[in-house]
């Protein structure tokens, strides 16, 4: 039988399976929508895990249809596999989202074959996609005009994005938009006869919010711009905010925030358009940010390895305090940092291996309410030997050794996680004047609380597990000790039976393995007493076990509390 026929058999089975993934991925984020209109906020959250746990089990199923159909001495012979590569590509160039069926084509055939077989022959470690077009005006679009003014244009806008559910008070927001659109902008602008206004046709939802996304441009200067929508139930659809602030529009599609649903037909074109509006944001960070983490995942990888292949770059320890379960090394150049889990743990750790990655894969599904960075999980990297400083080599092999191999002129890491780089938290407090202090305690205190309003309780929340990002945001990225908020017992010290409780080396209390007493938090967060007594002024109910409870009680009820990924200036005035 000519080798031809199974491979292009098999190309087919796998771009079949990719098609029915990609359905499921649609119509799970075409139902976003409804939910947004009925205000189904729980089924919200389980829409967006469910969409995310979407790839790994259709991969498992296509590789299940490819065992059951080919022979495993066709299947499993790497030699064959740049046949069905070639067959694959005769069959997606026509596709509109081409680029997104490289990358499910490797994950099959990771799922295949070991890691050590990988190779540009069998796989799209390069992508054969052409390059996006950054001048070439997005498809999918909606131009507005001011021609009658700038409160007609915002009328037509929201005539054209209409909603069955009814707006609250659409002539009120129209006008506190037209006011901020005032302020936002130079004065020129809003009287430049050439002002348009282009917006994806598309609206994004996310958690409680929905988004028209677009920019605003002249002939010669462009702003985003980013409109989010609330439903309060019962009482219509709201029009919370008009930004235009490229920092604050990044913020919106941070690495620290859950993944968009939108329907996006071709999706390098709005991820060309995203880019045009946020320049500096990779575009594996936009593919992220609209549900596409696989594909995010592999625009990374190329990213590194062309950082790898035209620098000097070197691997480094990361700054600050070494972690007792974790082992975190960084490239100068490159903002990542690439967390391994070490053989050995502290005493102090309870925790398993096992344990570890179970809760980073959590942290990939849950809200993460802008105050946890996204990870991406990596299997045996391979890189040069002469990329690594010695003493980060060093220590890699000495404390994970079963994770961190050297073979010739290779260092493998069989197993590891990647992460934005921030600056960690105690540093930047050591290096920071009054008034920078004042507002990093004052976000880690938000930080925590709206990971509490989430239902995730961070466990140790050391300064040292937090870092602060370059728009000044505090995020928590240590995750060996989550929980779900409502899994803990939070307790008051109970008194002492005797006074010489209090002069014991144990207590004299019973403490379950769940068990938190809020009592406690000064003294362990804080070594520096100013801090400390900063926090207090400011956070203080974090100290009281019943402030806790009742995030609890609310979280039982099914109260989703609103986290907003925006300054509400509106609301302020």
């Amino acid at each position: 039988m000519p080798q031809q026929w199974p491979a292009a058999a098999i190309a087919r089975m796998i771009l079949d399976g990719f098609d029915s993934y990609r359905e499921h991925f649609r119509q799970i984020t075409d139902g976003a929508r409804q939910r947004f209109e009925l205000a189904q906020w729980q089924q919200i959250q389980t829409a967006s895990a469910a969409r995310i746990n979407l790839y790994e089990e259709k991969v498992s199923e296509v590789s299940g249809w490819l065992a059951g159909a080919f022979e495993p001495e066709v299947l499993l012979d790497a030699t064959f596999w740049p046949l069905v590569k070639s067959a694959y590509i005769s069959l997606i160039d026509p596709r509109l989202d081409d680029e997104l069926s490289e990358t499910w084509y490797n994950s099959i055939f990771c799922s295949l074959f070991s890691h050590d077989l990988i190779s540009d022959g069998c796989m799209f470690i390069h992508t054969t996609r052409p390059a996006l077009r950054a001048h070439e005006r997005a498809a999918q679009t909606r131009t507005y005009r001011p021609q009658g003014g700038l409160g007609e244009m915002l009328a037509q806008v929201f005539a054209d994005y209409a909603f069955a559910v009814p707006f609250a008070d659409l002539p009120g927001d129209l006008a506190r938009l037209e006011a901020q659109l005032r302020e936002n902008l130079p004065d020129w602008v809003c009287k430049d006869p050439q002002l348009q206004v282009e917006l994806f046709s598309s609206v994004l939802y996310r958690n409680k919010g929905a988004y028209l996304v677009g920019r605003l441009f002249t002939h010669d200067e462009q702003w985003p711009l980013v409109i989010p929508l609330l439903h309060h139930e019962g009482h219509g659809i709201e029009i919370d905010a008009l930004i235009t602030d490229e920092a604050d529009v990044s913020i919106i599609f941070s690495f620290t925030r859950s993944y968009f649903m939108v329907d996006v037909p071709v999706p390098a074109e709005f991820v060309g358009f995203l880019k045009r509006i946020l320049p500096g944001k990779h575009i594996a960070e936009l593919y992220t940010s609209i549900g596409f983490y696989k594909h995010g995942k592999s625009e990374f990888y190329r990213a590194l390895i062309n950082h790898l292949a035209s620098t000097d770059d070197r691997f480094i320890m990361a700054p600050g305090v070494r972690g007792m379960v974790m082992s975190v090394f960084t490239l100068p150049g490159f903002n990542t940092v690439f967390k391994i889990i070490k053989d050995r743990f502290s005493p102090s750790k309870s925790v398993d291996r096992a344990t570890v990655i179970e809760k980073y894969r959590l942290v990939k599904s849950v809200d993460r309410v802008g105050r946890m960075a996204d990870t991406q999980e990596f299997a045996d990297f391979r890189f040069p030997l002469g990329k690594f400083e010695p003493e980060c080599l060093a220590e890699l092999l000495e404390v994970a050794p079963s994770t961190v191999v050297v073979e010739g002129d290779t260092v493998l890491i069989r197993h590891c996680w990647t992460e934005r780089r921030m600056t960690p938290l105690n540093l930047y407090l050591e290096n920071a004047n009054e008034a920078q202090v004042r507002e990093a305690l004052e976000d880690y205190g938000l930080a925590i609380k709206q990971l509490a309003a989430a239902n995730i309780f961070p466990g140790d929340m050391l300064l040292k597990n937090f870092g602060v990002t370059r728009h000044g945001r505090v995020v928590f990225y240590d995750y060996d000790e989550i929980c779900f908020l409502t899994e803990a017992n939070f307790r008051y010290i109970p008194p002492p039976r005797f006074p010489e409780d209090e002069m014991a080396s144990e207590p004299w209390y019973s403490i379950g393995p769940l068990d938190v007493f809020p009592e406690e938090f000064p003294p362990f967060l804080f070594a520096d007493i100013g801090q400390r007594r900063l926090f207090s002024q400011l956070h203080g109910e974090l100290y009281d076990a019943d402030y806790w409870k009742g995030l609890q009680a609310a979280i039982r009820e099914g109260k989703v509390i609103d986290v907003f990924p925006y300054r509400r200036k509106c609301r302020e005035n």
